[in-house]
């Protein structure tokens, strides 16, 4: 568990020194994904496995989140079975983590949580670090078949595009937002063909859900936050960013921390919106 901030399932989330108590625990996997692929290797807390994720938690061919097979493989390859305790953590204040998490959700895995603070706030409590890469004997994981009630597809949200009960949250850059960028400064300019966002669209950057310390801010300044643009708990929420990893962050706070009854993730994005043929774009 962390601190008691008001959240409505603060067992999604756990601290240092929870993590701490559990590092030999075996009903325990810690799981670390980063935006920096090559974090891992550099150093990771003690039992961590790391996944890969342009090369693992993605569809090779097809553009999706991996298939049903391949994260049964990958998590008995990790020594997951469907009762352990995954916690995910990562750089970037776990940007890759919550979305690694909306996957895992994504395919019904039922005890899943987030290090409040991930890689950052462990390195600068002066934590255990090792680069030794553990094995796990190999289980034989069975995922469920996907939840398509925390997914948005692209022809939903043109059917829902004006209605009152949908609010859609953009939760890019603003530079993003306004079409100025077509992706985040730091990485490549791919993806869309256009700049701009979804028509109605709110832009609550995923970032500014988080601490300086990396841990995620209390639920009343969440519920603010958020409330003061629109983004009501009585509505479908929808978020979305460029490739759905973002987004995915905030669907966790939305959902978990705050308890909204109905949150999707649009992992289409605006790669996928910014290139679509006739759909309506605001800037």
């Amino acid at each position: 568990m962390t601190e008691n901030k008001g959240y409505t399932h603060p067992e999604a989330l756990v601290d240092a020194e929870w993590v701490q108590a559990h590092l030999t625990d075996p009903t325990v996997r810690l799981i670390e994904v980063d935006v920096d692929t090559t974090a891992y290797e550099q150093g990771h807390l003690p039992g961590a496995v790391g996944f890969n994720w342009q090369k693992e938690l993605q569809d090779q061919v097809v553009r999706a989140p991996l298939g049903k097979e391949h994260l049964e493989d990958l998590l008995s390859r990790a020594g997951v079975s469907n009762d352990t305790t995954i916690v995910l953590y990562g750089d970037n204040n776990n940007w890759f983590a919550a979305w690694a998490l909306w996957i895992l959700k994504y395919y019904g895995h039922n005890d899943v949580r987030l290090l409040d603070g991930g890689r950052v706030k462990w390195l600068a409590d002066k934590r255990e670090f090792t680069t030794d890469v553990p094995s796990y004997q190999r289980t034989s994981y069975t995922a469920q078949a996907p939840r398509s009630d925390i997914r948005a597809f692209r022809d939903q949200i043109l059917l829902s595009l004006g209605q009152n009960r949908v609010a859609l949250v953009d939760v890019r850059s603003p530079a993003e937002y306004s079409g100025e960028l077509l992706a985040p400064a730091q990485l490549p300019q791919e993806g869309a063909q256009r700049g701009g966002h979804i028509p109605g669209a709110a832009n609550i950057p995923w970032s500014m859900a988080v601490r300086e310390d990396g841990t995620f801010k209390p639920a009343d300044e969440l519920r603010a936050l958020y409330e003061g643009k629109g983004i009501m708990p009585e509505k479908e929420i929808v978020a979305y960013c460029r490739i759905g990893e973002r987004s995915s962050h905030t669907w966790f706070v939305l959902h978990y921390l705050l308890g909204y009854p109905t949150v999707r993730n649009y992992d289409g994005s605006w790669t996928e919106w910014g290139s679509l043929i006739g759909v309506p774009i605001e800037k």
